[in-house]
């Protein structure tokens, strides 16, 4: 169920079937191979409809030395070449190389298996790879292919180092999928089935009917190699495709040095982090589980007391139905409750979310402690369930790391999104959230270097509105808040007070995500009307943001799309809806997006340049040993945390960081990225 609920996410293929190998034809897929390799390798009977040819098509398999020195000579001299690898498992850390299929021309394509269930049929592992890596290896050789982030970690697993995609190429390499997310960011799927669905008109192969699914699933080695032949030649020929496609309508666009420049290159830059992936102590892990089951006994404890107290009964605190009826149902009911007023309700009864029970806590007329304890239960159970339960399962036992993937084509803005583990989601904003970053620590005499960009969506606001005000607090090093405070109330610095400070701390962050009076009031606990008083006066102090604000959104009013500081494009669909609230969205998804996307810009500028500046990052070092030069391991957020050895060498190089980080773009104001040196995540923060 694992592996069929990953294989769903990443928009599996689809397909047909087939029935026994021949030799002459070419087989695909890749990723999505995600059975266990130590499974048996007999194939169901009857399982798979997979086609063994596609009429206009000349799909081959590769399967004798002189066939594969034969395409050697073509590789050499062909002017780009799409790849694509066949495996068995979805992570490419985790699985065996099944075969490797190109192709050079539309229509075409070929699969060298290297692992199946005859393997006296074909070449093998070593003397395949031993072929190809020159061709593979060579920076100077463009190579394009779909998500190419997945075959340069296979290939890195078992031995090559798949270069020329933008760090060390001459800039002719090509990934589709960073292609599709560049052109139209807001597509429902990038992946390689709904392109030539939607640009070719073709239905490609499922992989569902080559490896089954569910308890008949199986591995891709199992495949007869007729029909992996035609999925995986199929991979590598609509991947050309698509390149030839695909390329014109980014130059048509402006969007191509961006691709160039940032997208493409990160490919490497985030198949690096994900090779090297992060040390995580187990044991710290646990210690902190242990503490935090021991308080979650003591508030279900103190829950069954207070709720025995006030409504004679117990209930369960994980139940949602139970608690709703203990919070709001009378005392006179069958189930007696608090008969506390409902504050938000659902299609099913009284809402119990986190931010009912936080306004039932801060009520002061509501004496009874359970709201409180209950928020502490939930928030508790959640980081042993979520986080300290879950990150122990993630650790890889090969390397003892986590190795979570970094995605550059899920989230609109341009910013990247980290899954399986999302370490981007550990929480940073209570104490016993951030305890988790002590579990994660370097490799023995080594450290961590954090740096994390100061307050970086407000520096670019004010490059972005030229708001003289705003330019001048950061070029004199003022606490921004205060300093926005001071502003709005006309009164000098020294004079803010903290009440003050908070609400321009709020509108600073909120303005571009357009802040509400009735929001801000909320979260300051003031009334609409003071709120509105608070925003009216930021808007009259600074009259560049609000020059901006208005620009962005005549931007999308104008074009249907905003474009970020390196021309990203989001379209605004929605921007002249009649609809006001939905008008509403799209005007402030417009602001935000421009700065929120140009900040995930300038983060990947300086990770691209910082890939390039440390050499021994990327070449072939294990995983498993400390580093043997600063490697970078995480980007969260606007954060970047990489592994050094201890010493000199890592003070030289948290210089570099900050230096490159500072100056990755040119602003009107000063870009300060604040960084630390520690033996674990935590204290480096």
């Amino acid at each position: 169920p694992a592996a069929a609920q990953a294989a769903a996410s990443l928009n599996v293929r689809g397909s047909k079937r087939p029935a026994r190998p021949t030799p002459d034809l070419l087989a695909g897929g890749g990723l999505f191979d995600i059975v266990d390799p130590n499974e048996p390798s007999a194939a169901a009977p009857g399982l798979s409809t997979a086609p063994t040819h596609i009429e206009g098509t000349d799909y081959r398999c590769i399967t004798t030395r002189s066939q594969l020195a034969e395409l050697v000579e073509q590789l050499a001299v062909a002017p780009i070449m799409a790849i694509d690898t066949e495996t068995t498992h979805l992570s490419p850390l985790r699985c065996q190389l099944c075969g490797v299929s190109i192709s050079i021309a539309p229509g075409t394509g070929v699969y060298i298996p290297v692992r199946s269930r005859s393997p006296e049929t074909h070449l093998d592992e070593a003397t395949v790879l031993d072929a190809l890596r020159p061709i593979l290896e060579d920076p100077h050789r463009p190579k394009t292919g779909h998500n190419l982030k997945y075959d340069l970690l296979v290939f890195r697993r078992h031995g090559v180092m798949l270069r020329g995609l933008g760090s060390d190429g001459n800039g002719a390499s090509f990934d589709s999928m960073v292609a599709s997310y560049l052109i139209d960011a807001s597509r429902s799927s990038h992946s390689l089935d709904a392109l030539s669905l939607a640009l070719l008109g073709r239905t490609n192969i499922s992989i569902k009917d080559l490896i089954g699914h569910g308890k008949d699933q199986r591995t891709f080695d199992t495949v007869p190699l007729d029909q992996a032949t035609v999925y995986a030649a199929e991979d590598a020929d609509v991947s050309l495709q698509l390149h030839h496609i695909m390329e014109p309508q980014l130059r048509a666009m402006g969007l191509m040095d961006l691709f160039a420049r940032v997208e493409l290159p990160l490919v490497e830059v985030l198949a690096e982090m994900e090779w090297n992936g992060i040390l995580v102590d187990p044991a710290e892990l646990e210690r902190q589980r242990a503490r935090l089951q021991q308080r979650i006994d003591e508030l279900r404890g103190q829950i069954d007391d207070a709720a025995m107290n006030a409504i004679g009964r117990t209930f369960n605190p994980d139940s949602p139905k139970q608690l709703a009826a203990a919070l709001f149902n009378k005392p006179t009911d069958a189930d007696p409750g608090l008969g506390i007023k409902s504050v938000k309700r659902t299609k099913t009864g009284h809402s119990t979310d986190i931010e009912v029970l936080e306004k039932l806590g801060q009520d002061a007329t509501i004496t009874t402690p359970i709201p409180a304890l209950i928020l502490e239960h939930r928030q508790l159970t959640k980081l042993v369930g979520t986080y300290l339960v879950a990150l122990a399962e993630e650790i890889n036992p090969e390397t003892r790391r986590i190795h979570s993937s970094f995605n550059q084509t899920v989230a609109v803005t341009g910013r990247l999104a980290s899954s399986d583990p999302n370490l981007q989601n550990i929480p940073i904003r209570t104490d016993v959230g951030r305890e988790i970053r002590r579990a994660f620590i370097p490799a023995p005499n080594s450290v961590l270097i954090s740096a994390d960009y100061s307050q970086i969506e407000l520096r670019l606001l004010a490059h972005l509105s030229r708001d003289p005000a705003l330019i001048q607090a950061f070029h004199d090093g003022q606490d921004i808040h205060t300093a926005v405070a001071a502003q709005i109330h006309n009164i000098t610095p020294e004079e803010v007070t903290k009440a003050q400070r908070s609400g321009a701390k709020m509108v600073n962050f909120g303005i571009v995500y357009g802040i509400t009076s009735y929001g801000l009031g909320r979260r300051l606990a003031i009334s609409s009307s003071e709120a509105e008083e608070v925003i009216r006066g930021y808007k009259k102090r600074f009259a560049g943001i609000t020059t901006f604000l208005e620009e962005c959104i005549a931007q999308a009013q104008r074009q249907g799309y905003v474009e970020t500081m390196l021309k990203r494009r989001r379209p605004i669909p929605e921007i002249d809806s009649t609809n006001p609230s939905r008008r509403a969205f799209a005007e402030r998804t417009a602001i935000n997006s421009v700065v929120q996307g140009s900040a995930a810009d300038l983060i990947k500028l300086a990770m691209v340049e910082l890939y390039r500046y440390f050499p021994h990052s990327h070449q072939f070092e294990s995983n498993r040993h400390p580093p043997a030069a600063p490697r970078l391991l995480l980007q969260i957020h606007d954060e970047l945390v990489f592994e050094s050895p201890a010493g000199a060498p890592a003070e030289a190089a948290r210089a570099i960081i900050k230096s490159t980080m500072e100056h990755a773009m040119t602003l009107t104001v000063p870009l300060v990225a604040d960084t630390s040196v520690a033996n674990n995540w935590f204290d480096g923060k």
